[in-house]
């Protein structure tokens, strides 16, 4: 029996990653939790054919404890979008001060679940998850990812196009590094199969792969941002998650980890020097498995990418870390 939680499943995300979850063939139970409207989500879902029992939580009568105990997975997209008159630290603060209640939630109800982080900045949102796992005494890395699934999904939709390819689920496209703005690395060297692409073109798809949520935030006049596409990648992560756990092997996703807490980890780390990053990882039924170090094997072009994202995500980094290492101890 596989229970997961959605914390966050009412808003832009959370909605369509929870219609995609009570669909899937490995969830037996979803539970929603959400400050709002996330029983009515719920009710919605649950008059769907399939075998998930779907409950939904407010705040209220201990409604985060009730959806996260026994909890094996929880994905947690909540959190604001930037809005007018809104700096990045506002929001920052914002997300942050959310994340770390989640989190402490999940250290105290079910502290062995899987933990996916979609919430943005997720370049420092898993630091502040690890920190507050660590404080409890149940940080687990390899249960611990940063969800940068949507750069691979755009990374393969996009080369497709400029490969003139159908299909762009045929390639396989490493995409290291962070999950915002230039923190962002896609390899196109090492794509499976290969592309050849070269500048101006080469240095367009990067920037759109970079960039890609800007685009969506301006075709949806400011209204929005990246929901359905990131609640799709959201769903392939989870889903890879749910097929290492049932035994299938094989498994391997781009995501967000904390390197020395997972074999081959630390190869990484003495490249980037850098606690955080995002690169291939093996999956298995304990989480993550394996680091696989595809850095030595770059391009020059790409190795100038790399040192520009390692400048970037050494701050958001710190800034995660300090938000709760520098915060001070409730009394």
């Amino acid at each position: 029996m596989v229970k997961a939680v959605v914390a966050g499943a009412s808003g832009g995300i959370g909605q369509p990653l929870s219609l995609l979850l009570k669909l899937s063939p490995y969830v037996d139970e979803l539970a929603l939790y959400d400050v709002v409207a996330s029983p009515g989500v719920a009710a919605d879902l649950s008059h769907i054919s399939t075998k998930a029992k779907v409950t939904g939580y407010l705040p209220a009568d201990d409604g985060l404890k009730a959806a996260l105990t026994g909890a094996d997975v929880v994905v947690i997209p909540a959190g604001i979008p930037r809005k007018p008159g809104m700096t990045r630290d506002d929001l920052f603060n914002i997300n942050a001060g959310i994340v770390r209640d989640l989190i402490t939630g999940i250290a105290l109800y079910s502290p062995s679940a899987f933990i996916l982080i979609i919430s943005n900045p997720v370049n420092s949102t898993v630091p502040i998850a690890a920190e507050v796992l660590k404080k409890h005494g149940v940080f687990d890395p390899k249960k611990l990812f940063g969800v940068t699934t949507l750069d691979v999904v755009r990374a393969e939709t996009f080369t497709a196009s400029v490969a003139g390819k159908p299909d762009p689920s045929v390639f396989k496209i490493p995409v290291v590094g962070g999950h915002s703005g230039d923190t962002i690395v896609p390899l196109l060297s090492l794509s499976e199969p290969k592309v050849e692409i070269a500048d101006p073109d080469r240095a367009s798809l990067v920037n759109r792969i970079q960039f890609g949520g800007d685009e969506v935030v301006q075709a949806k006049e400011g209204k929005g941002s990246a929901t359905l596409s990131m609640a799709h990648a959201g769903f392939r992560f989870v889903e890879s998650i749910l097929k290492a756990v049932a035994g299938e092997t094989g498994i391997v996703e781009n995501t967000f980890v904390y390197l020395s807490g997972v074999s081959g980890g630390d190869d990484v780390k003495s490249i980037t020097g850098l606690d955080f990053f995002s690169v291939p990882v093996e999956l298995g039924p304990s989480g993550a498995v394996k680091v696989t170090n595809i850095l030595p094997q770059v391009s020059e072009y790409e190795k100038g990418l790399l040192e520009v994202a390692y400048t970037g995500l050494a701050a958001n980094i710190k800034k995660g870390v300090d938000f709760i290492v520098g915060a001070p101890e409730a009394k």
